[in-house]
């Protein structure tokens, strides 16, 4: 299974994405670009994903054009910007997702409110591609409420 998660700068939300599913089964092939890619992974999504166990250190932004010739399973995106300028890919792809999350980079306030901020966005993420990991590739079926709701 091959899977690709793209944002725009490749730097936050991609990343935290890509380290999420690949802690999920490493039998998957997990890759992450950007339409515009940044310098480098941002800190603090990288200190975030760290707290969970998760080391993006050795991650490097990388641009989308390196992967538009090859074969994907999924090809998915993650910020709105990424999904409306996805570049049409000459390889083969099975299956296109979006699943989108707000932007903690563009956070303001006190370093307390950013961080936060990228810790909410992180736990979204990790429910976002928990969901995505076991309804889509496991093939199984989310446990429904059974309190009325």
């Amino acid at each position: 299974m091959k899977i690709l998660i793209l944002c725009t700068g490749n730097s936050c939300r991609s990343q935290m994405a890509h380290g999420f599913l690949q802690s999920f089964d490493g039998h998957l092939q997990v890759f992450s670009a950007g339409t515009q890619p940044a310098t480098r992974v941002n800190p603090k999504a990288v200190a975030a994903m760290a707290e969970v166990g998760i080391d993006l250190g050795g991650h490097t932004p990388r641009n989308v054009g390196e992967y538009l010739d090859q074969e994907w399973d999924y090809v998915i995106t993650v910020c709105g910007n990424a999904n409306e300028t996805c570049p049409t890919f000459s390889g083969k792809v099975k299956n296109r997702l979006h699943i989108g999350f707000d932007d903690p980079s563009e956070t303001e306030g006190s370093e307390a409110f950013v961080t936060d901020e990228f810790r909410r966005v992180r736990d979204e993420i990790k429910r976002g591609f928990a969901e995505f990991y076991i309804t889509r590739i496991k093939g199984k079926k989310l446990p429904t409420c059974e309190c009325g709701n």
